[in-house]
């Protein structure tokens, strides 16, 4: 919460002191002028225009903070013109209230500039009408930019949910493959296996679809699943070796960043008894994800739509406010990617 706000709040919720410190405002040329001259009061009544002026200065500060209440929590408006009017309203009959109560029931005669004390009621209700306006004015901005803020989210998570679309029926087909090829063999328990580990991976796919950001401990228990997946669909020819410290586990990461590339490795390199593939995913001392492997490209060029890696790119650009770093150096491929706290 911002210090403007935490400012505002406090204004609500202490109408009495800002009543207060009206009040005061108001009436300090009156407390000045009677420190230093009562010339126009008789020395034995000093007192008792004491009393009626300490009076005067709580009925006008009741007046200042009812107007206060009042324009903050029921008058609604934004005309200006019409909140001072209604203000202006409500201080002429204060002022009303106060002559009878003054002049007819307690028969105080002190007020010789009545003119003086109209002006301070109307003064009241214009600072009235103007707190309440900034209020207001504040408020409704608040309202509009946390709309704003709502609407930005909702199109995040419109455009995140359509690129984790773009990955799961891709990654789902392949995965159909694996199973295939175990059922042809008539390897039952390594089925079972098979599809227990694909079981933790569609679980783990269709929870990414109500989570944007997840720990990088809960990434990795999918890739330890997905390797396995890898390792039977390539006969132990494609290997992983993950290499991140225990206590770096609840570092955040947009979900399922690591199938992408995982996947394209498979898609991109050749993978046989002559080209044993070793991915490796590591943290780095700038909590970077590093992963890497080496490339063994295909005789002929894969033909994909090439959404794997620019997939992974806009998602951590909406929702990291990062860049995936992505190199091919001395037939490495390395991709690089800042994590969150």
């Amino acid at each position: 919460m911002s210090t403007l706000d935490l400012n505002m709040r406090a204004l609500k919720e202490k109408t009495w002191l800002v009543g207060l410190i009206c009040t005061v405002f108001l009436l300090y040329p009156n407390i000045a002028w009677f420190l230093c001259d009562l010339s126009f009061v008789e020395p034995e009544k000093h007192i008792l225009f004491y009393i009626f002026f300490a009076f005067r200065t709580l009925f006008l500060w009741g007046v200042m903070w009812s107007l206060i209440i009042y324009n903050m929590r029921m008058l609604r408006t934004l005309n200006f013109y019409k909140r001072a009017g209604w203000n202006l309203l409500l201080a002429l009959v204060a002022l009303g209230l106060y002559m009878f109560i003054t002049m007819v029931v307690l028969n105080f005669n002190y007020d010789n500039f009545m003119s003086i004390v109209a002006f301070q009621f109307i003064i009241a209700g214009l600072l009235g009408a103007l707190l309440g306006y900034i209020h207001l004015l504040y408020t409704s901005q608040r309202e509009k930019e946390k709309e704003i803020e709502r609407l930005q989210v909702e199109n995040l998570q419109s455009r995140c949910d359509a690129l984790m679309n773009q990955i799961n029926p891709h990654f789902f087909f392949n995965s159909l493959n694996g199973v295939s090829a175990l059922v042809r063999r008539g390897e039952d328990e390594r089925t079972l296996e098979y599809v227990d580990k694909l079981s933790d991976i569609f679980r783990y796919t269709l929870h990414s679809d109500s989570a944007m950001l997840v720990s990088l401990g809960e990434e990795l228990k999918f890739v330890e699943a997905f390797s396995h997946v890898m390792e039977v669909r390539f006969a132990s020819k494609l290997l992983f070796e993950v290499n991140v410290p225990a206590e770096k586990h609840s570092l955040r990461i947009p979900v399922l960043s690591l199938l992408p590339l995982l996947e394209n490795v498979a898609v991109h390199n050749t993978v046989d008894s002559e080209h044993r593939m070793m991915v490796k995913i590591s943290l780095n001392e700038r909590d970077q994800l590093v992963v890497e492997n080496p490339i063994y490209p295909k005789l002929q060029k894969p033909v994909t739509n090439g959404i794997g890696l620019k997939n992974l790119q806009s998602r951590f650009e909406l929702m990291m406010g990062t860049k995936v770093e992505a190199s091919d150096q001395n037939g490495v491929f390395r991709v690089v990617m800042q994590l969150k706290k």
